[in-house]
């Protein structure tokens, strides 16, 4: 049994990463204000989203897993509180963080009509911290950190996040449109 919750953790926390790598990706395509990646605004906010909750499904499933493996030796208040695990502390910690940024995202964004949209994307904001963290925290904590394929996935997710980000300062990325003031219906402007 332990077995299988080591090989689940350490699957969960790769498709986790993976997903989060899309995430990002598709939510800089989302900021565009335009089409992206061959998909209409809608479309690519939609995926950004589903991909986003599917991600957290999968860290809590990497989370839980390793919480009960004997072999990671996790306490209840280090998936909280980073820094203080007895195995690698400050990569566990650095997972810590990425899980904290995470519950951060999920809280904001169920909260997000009585936050404001301003203080949403501040705190929005901290998902392209949340992304390095869980890289660094996936290369050096578990078993597999030296191993080809690993570091081939990662590598490949470095490169979308990377492509993404460039693209996103590049002076040709297509901005939101300027919003238009709304004209009042005809029979209101009247009524004045």
């Amino acid at each position: 049994m332990t077995d299988a919750l080591w090989y689940f953790g350490r699957g969960t926390g790769l498709v986790s990463l993976v997903l989060l790598s899309i995430v990002v990706a598709l939510g800089i395509g989302a900021r565009s204000g335009r089409t992206a990646f061959g998909l209409p605004r809608f479309a690519v906010s939609l995926l950004h989203r589903n991909a986003g909750l599917l991600a957290v499904v999968f860290l809590l499933g990497h989370v839980v897993a390793l919480y009960f493996d004997p072999y990671a030796q996790l306490r209840a208040f280090d998936l909280v509180l980073p820094f203080f695990a007895e195995y690698r502390p400050f990569w566990i910690g650095l997972g810590t963080v990425g899980f904290d940024l995470v519950l951060a995202l999920i809280l904001t964004s169920l909260l997000r009509h009585r936050l404001g949209a301003r203080a949403w994307r501040a705190v929005h904001w901290l998902a392209y911290l949340c992304w390095p963290v869980a890289v660094l925290h996936g290369l050096q904590t578990g078993t597999d950190g030296g191993s080809w394929w690993l570091r081939t996935v990662t590598a490949l997710c470095a490169a979308l996040v990377l492509a993404a980000v460039v693209w996103r300062f590049t002076p040709s990325f297509p901005r939101h449109p300027d919003r238009v003031p709304r004209r009042r219906p005809r029979a209101l402007q009247e009524v004045r």
